[in-house]
């Protein structure tokens, strides 16, 4: 590393700790990168801004859907940020079909021709809007702006579009209707409070199937008939269930969707509609299954479990429940499922911890799996990327709590490593063995190892596991970090005096509750987004969506439950909070709002303690342009090597 970039470091360092004796009255120094605002944080050395292109240029294929002609749309970055691109064949040219400013969240193909639909936002703001194109030509919009649509589902003749429409300040679900080639035709075909959306749509277009979600643990199915406008509840099972995801299979006879009912893990279960009789098709599972899909004709069913974060697909004959010659697919996680309009392949797209991720082709015919597309790693030598390592770990009441640890190449076995824990969201999310750029930079760039956890209430794991976080129970997920440490400190590769914790979203509270509870054991954190009081979170979270999260971490009109989140809600215990912060927020967060990092800064800054804040004016929850990205990496990099005194590699 050039000896300038070392002294800079090292006057960060110096500068975090003087800053630290600090007072209140101190006003941060503000500078502006484009329309993005930085407080306290130095000019970034062109070195550090080198070190982090050399991991920031992948590009990732994405499956998104077949068009009629057996071609396929895939997202993929192109410039700044993701865009929906055509494959003609394997290998073929991407041929970029979208040209938004912002990034095409995802598309979905329009049966019987070469028409798609597209959705995105505007700077992150999740008020999705749902576009009608062609391979060329100029986007039809189909929504209104100023209403937040959700991803729709399209008839098998390609007439008939449903999805689901949230208006501000309004709880309130719309189911809308439109042929996706009259934006004319949009029309509302039923109402219902709190967040329903559609999932599939008969053969002959009469009925729709709907999926309300209470919560991430409990969810119902419902029966649109779209020609009456009356809904009737499928499987109206009393106790607490998940439903993901209904099909309609058997001519729309019957229904074939994910569901935990009756199981600690979630299985395939079809549904009778006639007799509501409910059969098990993957009755022997340990794991869950996290997605399937049917081919058209309804003979082949495909579906994916996740054990232990990787995703295994297996294909078998729908009709007679015979196994079929199985795809052995690439290790990873699978991130696109689905069967061609002949029904003669599936195509699967997969990320890796080393590969940024692909798309893959099975023909049922010939038992071949063929590749389409092989993404860029940025000119990354994969050589130098690292397999993450599955680890387990005992919590304090004797919980097994499993993580995946990236440990730095080429370095002794006992040599002592800064460490960087890094916690997912959700909180019913799963950190999973996909192409991580942050944890392969850190690692090759910063030497650290860094070990992502899947604390109790994260997802994968069985109901169980994921529900023991629940309300009152919030912090004994935070109490699993703590035995982290305690295993950090037992392992002769790692430096325990060198440990910082990092997390977004839900990860960005438990960021700030780990510093809140173990300061002393930690050298600063980094939180992105994060919760820093329940209360004033539930409040300004956007309407629809705030039922959904009240389920989840509990309800703060309940006078039991305010005290819980007086008690846990970092903004209460802030002045524990007494290591440097990097605290990172899109100003256009609808589901964290600014609001909850704007206080939780001036909270801790209040007590004389270091933050380094950055407001990325262009960005919601989660940073998604490239420039955003990188700037934030090249923050990220010099706060955490002023915390470990590291040397950044060249």
């Amino acid at each position: 590393m050039h000896r300038c970039l070392y002294a800079f470091v090292l006057l960060a360092t110096l500068s975090i700790a003087e800053s630290r004796r600090g007072n209140e009255s101190s006003e941060p120094a503000v500078r502006h990168v484009g329309t993005t605002r930085l407080e306290n944080i130095p000019e970034i050395p062109a070195d550090v801004a080198a070190a982090v292109q050399r991991y920031q240029n992948d590009r990732a294929a994405v499956f998104e859907d077949w068009l009629a002609d057996g071609s396929m749309l895939i997202a993929t970055r192109f410039g700044a940020s993701q865009q929906i691109h055509r494959i003609t064949a394997p290998g073929g040219a991407r041929t970029q079909i979208t040209f938004f400013a912002e990034p095409v969240a995802a598309a979905w193909a329009i049966p019987g021709t070469q028409r798609f639909v597209s959705m995105r936002d505007t700077g992150g703001d999740e008020w999705f809007q749902l576009y009608a194109s062609g391979l060329t030509g100029t986007p039809t919009l189909l929504t209104e702006p100023g209403t937040r649509n959700q991803r729709p589902v399209i008839s098998k003749d390609g007439k008939l579009m449903l999805w689901a429409r949230a208006l501000k300040a309004s709880s309130e679900y719309s189911i809308m209707a439109v042929n996706p080639i009259d934006a004319r035709s949009a029309r509302i075909v039923y109402r219902a409070d709190g967040a329903i959306g559609p999932s599939d749509i008969a053969h002959d277009g009469s009925k729709a199937l709907l999926t309300r979600n209470l919560s991430n643990r409990e969810s119902q199915i419902w029966l649109l008939d779209l020609g009456s406008g009356k809904a009737t509840r499928i499987a109206p099972d009393k106790g607490q269930v998940l439903y993901e995801d209904p099909k309609f299979a058997r001519d729309g006879r019957s229904v074939v969707v994910i569901s935990n009912k009756n199981s600690d893990v979630r299985r395939l279960v079809e549904i009778d509609l006639a007799s509501g009789k409910e059969s098990v098709l993957t009755p022997d599972l340990k794991w869950n299954v996290e997605r399937f899909a049917l081919s058209d004709d309804g003979r082949i069913l495909a579906y994916a479990t996740n054990e232990d974060g990787y995703s295994h697909v297996v294909v078998r004959d729908f009709l007679t429940r015979r196994a079929l010659p199985q795809p052995q697919t690439p290790d990873g996680v699978l991130t696109g499922l689905r069967f061609s309009p002949d029904n003669t392949q599936l195509a699967m797209s997969f990320s890796g911890a080393k590969t940024a991720g692909d798309v893959w082709v099975w023909n049922i015919a010939d038992d071949g799996l063929t590749r389409w597309t092989t993404s860029e790693l940025g000119g990354l030598d994969p050589s130098t990327l690292v397999e993450p390592q599955l680890v387990r770990f005992t919590s304090f009441d004797g919980l097994s709590i499993p993580a995946f640890v990236y440990r730095p190449t080429g370095v002794a076995s006992d040599a002592k490593t800064p460490v960087i824990v890094d916690i997912h969201g959700g909180p019913e999310s799963q950190t999973r063995p996909q192409w991580n750029t942050g944890a392969q930079y850190f690692v090759n760039t910063l030497g650290a190892t860094v070990i992502l956890p899947n604390v109790r209430g994260s997802d994968g794991y069985g109901n169980r596991y994921m529900n023991l976080d629940n309300a009152e129970k919030r912090e004994d997920s935070v109490k699993d970090i703590g035995a982290l440490l305690d295993w950090i400190a037992t392992q002769p590769g790692l430096d325990k005096d060198r440990v910082a914790v990092y997390g977004q979203s839900y990860g960005g509270y438990m960021s700030l509750a780990v510093m809140m509870h173990y300061a002393d054991r930690l050298v600063g954190g980094v939180e992105r987004y994060g919760i820093s009081d329940f209360v004033s979170f539930l409040t300004n979270t956007e309407s629809y969506r705030r039922d959904n999260r009240r389920a989840e971490y509990g309800d703060e009109r309940d006078p039991k439950m305010l005290q819980v989140f007086k008690r846990i809600s970092p903004l209460a215990s802030v002045a524990k909070i007494t290591k440097p912060m990097l605290v990172l927020q899109g100003a256009n967060d609808p589901r964290v709002p600014k609001s909850e990092s704007d206080q939780v800064v001036a909270g801790i800054r209040k007590n004389g303690v270091d933050v380094w804040y950055v407001v990325f004016a262009d960005e919601g929850h989660g940073f998604h342009k490239k420039p955003n990205n990188d700037l934030r990496r090249e923050v990220e990099t010099v706060f955490l090597a002023s915390l470990f005194g590291s040397r950044i590699a060249e």
